[in-house]
């Protein structure tokens, strides 16, 4: 990997991490056609996605900065020191234990299938097109029975529990973290824009904790070029991120998701024609 092949990747893990389209599909799909990805060792690929995500996670603080420090302000004054039960407190702290709750799932289900989703299972490219497919239909399905009602002081326990388990979900390459989330919250009725919204709050103790993680791992096995690649990547991948966040945001107060819904069936079906031509391997 040289340094223009790790600005590239930024890019495309800025852009789309946060676009209902797949990440890891995209990433996954460029370093198979640049053949950076190693077939003896794919945690190394895997390891690269998860630490290069912590420049996505740096446009969501930076994009959410008022909100994230209102959350935790106000959760740490209700339920540490001016006490006041779930009920009566505020829509800043309610959304802290949302976020908590919303965040068990994934942590569960990461910690369980670590090997597996750091294997080489989850690079194949049958899996990615599968799941950019079929989740598409998903989502189309979402948008024909939403009522598309709730707003963020709107969204309760249950709804939280439930987008979690969605984006547990992600965790199957070429779903989309943003993908499920937002699918999720349409299902439950949320408006399109609030979906994206409370999807990229949920998304911070997940992709903190596994990008750190996978971090700490990779000390292991790289190098000073390879850290290098790292930054680069990671930087470039913050400032798409944000364009992308505001993008999508702004995007979804007037119009419905149907062009992402196509876009990723057409990639799904491209990536099968192209392993059929023998012209990428799954």
């Amino acid at each position: 990997m040289n340094f223009l092949d790790a600005a590239f990747l930024g890019l495309i893990q800025g852009l789309t991490e946060f676009l209902p389209i797949s990440s890891t599909g995209h990433l996954t799909l460029a370093g198979k056609l640049l053949n950076l990805i190693s077939e003896e060792h794919p945690e190394h690929w895997t390891a690269f996605i998860a630490v290069i995500q912590l420049g996505t996670l740096l446009a969501v603080l930076i994009y959410f900065f008022n909100d994230l420090i209102a959350i935790v302000r106000d959760f740490i004054n209700e339920n540490l020191i001016n006490r006041k039960k779930f009920i009566s407190q505020n829509l800043n702290s309610k959304l802290g234990w949302l976020i908590i709750v919303g965040t068990i799932p994934i942590v569960i289900i990461g910690l369980l299938f670590k090997d597996q989703i750091e294997g080489a299972f989850t690079k194949n490219l049958y899996v990615i097109s599968s799941s950019l497919i079929i989740l598409a239909l998903i989502l189309f399905l979402a948008e024909k029975i939403s009522r598309f009602k709730k707003d963020i002081s709107d969204v309760t326990v249950f709804d939280s529990i439930m987008i979690g388990i969605a984006q547990a979900v992600s965790l199957i390459p070429g779903s989309s973290r943003s993908g499920t989330t937002i699918t999720a919250g349409l299902f439950l009725g949320l408006k399109r824009d609030v979906a994206a919204r409370f999807s990229f709050l949920l998304s911070v103790p997940a992709v903190l904790a596994s990008g750190l993680l996978q971090l700490y791992e990779a000390l292991s096995f790289i190098n000073n070029e390879m850290i290098l690649n790292m930054i680069i990547a990671t930087i470039v991948s913050a400032v798409s991120g944000y364009i992308a966040i505001d993008f999508l945001i702004k995007f979804l107060k007037k119009n419905s998701t149907m062009v992402f819904i196509i876009y990723r069936i057409i990639l799904g079906v491209s990536i099968l024609i192209l392993i059929s031509q023998n012209i990428i391997k799954p």
